[in-house]
C-alpha cells in the first residue's frame, strides 16, 4: 500500500511539473509558445490559459480539489487536443499531461472511473 501511495504521490508531482512549467511559459510570454498559440488561433489568450493551468493544477494537487482539477484538467487538455486536431497540429503536446492526469486520478480514486455499486 505505502509504494503505490507513493507512486501516486511521485505521480501527481511530475504532472502538476509539468502543467505548471508550462503554464509559467505561457505567462513569460516565450517567443515559441505565443507562436504557437498564435498559429492555433488564441495567441491572444495565452496569459490567460496559462493560469488556467496553474490554477486547475493547484485544485489537482489538493486532496480536498482533487476530482474538481481532474475534471477541470481533463476538460482542459481535452479542448487543448481538439484545437491541434483542427489545426492539423502535434497532439503530443495535450495528449502526454492527459495522459498523466487520467493515470494519477485512476491510480489515486477509481470511483472516477469504476462504479463500486454493492
Amino acid at each position: 500500500m505505502k509504494t503505490r501511495k507513493n507512486i501516486v504521490s511521485a505521480l501527481i508531482l511530475l504532472t502538476a511539473l509539468l502543467i505548471v512549467i508550462s503554464g509559467l511559459l505561457k505567462l513569460a510570454q516565450v517567443e515559441t509558445v505565443i507562436k504557437t498559440m498564435t498559429a492555433l488561433g488564441v495567441g491572444e489568450y495565452v496569459p490567460y490559459l496559462g493560469i488556467m493551468e496553474i490554477m486547475f493544477t493547484l485544485l489537482f494537487v489538493f486532496p480536498q480539489t482533487f476530482r474538481l482539477g481532474f475534471i477541470l484538467l481533463t476538460s482542459y487538455f481535452s479542448g487543448a487536443l481538439a484545437t491541434e486536431l483542427s489545426h492539423a497540429g502535434s497532439v503530443i503536446n495535450p495528449l502526454v499531461p492527459l495522459i498523466l492526469i487520467w493515470t494519477t486520478a485512476f491510480l489515486k480514486d477509481k470511483s472516477l472511473f469504476i462504479s463500486e455499486e454493492s
